[in-house]
């Protein structure tokens, strides 16, 4: 009997150790009367305490053909979409990215086009340019099909 007893505390422990803290979600969608592909040029609107996620915003959609400007003002006249973001950041012995929610909007209405999201807890972690290529590529990637 006391040997059962340690083998389920022995596996009680295993499981919870391997479990719970593995969590990943990404996810992307298009409203179905967006067309990301006539979307020429982007604002991308700077939180203001951001050191660095922007820029990466900006450069993954420069890969997409989209000529991209930034700033922490209201978007300029004459470009197609405006992008915003929300960044969470978690400390695990290191502070890394929890979750990144892209969002590619209509300058004139506000209205959402488009919308991406990454979610990794510690143990499934990416790097920042990690996420920001998840969220984009998923978001274009939604729009393909």
């Amino acid at each position: 009997m006391q040997r059962l007893l340690k083998l389920l505390a022995a596996l009680s422990i295993v499981a919870s150790l391997t479990t719970g803290c593995a969590v990943n979600r990404a996810t992307g969608s298009v409203d179905p009367s967006a067309d990301l592909s006539a979307l020429k040029t982007m604002y991308v609107k700077r939180i203001a305490e951001d050191d660095n996620t922007y820029a990466l915003i900006a450069d993954k959609l420069r890969t997409k053909g989209v000529t991209v400007t930034t700033g922490t003002e209201a978007a300029p006249g004459g470009v197609d979409a405006v992008v915003t973001y929300i960044d969470k950041w978690m400390w695990d012995i290191t502070m890394y990215m929890l979750e990144l929610t892209i969002t590619i909007r209509d300058p004139k209405t506000d209205f959402p086009l488009a919308t991406g999201n990454s979610f990794h807890t510690s143990l499934t972690r990416l790097s920042p340019t990690e996420m920001v290529n998840e969220v984009v590529d998923n978001i274009y990637k939604e729009q393909t099909k």
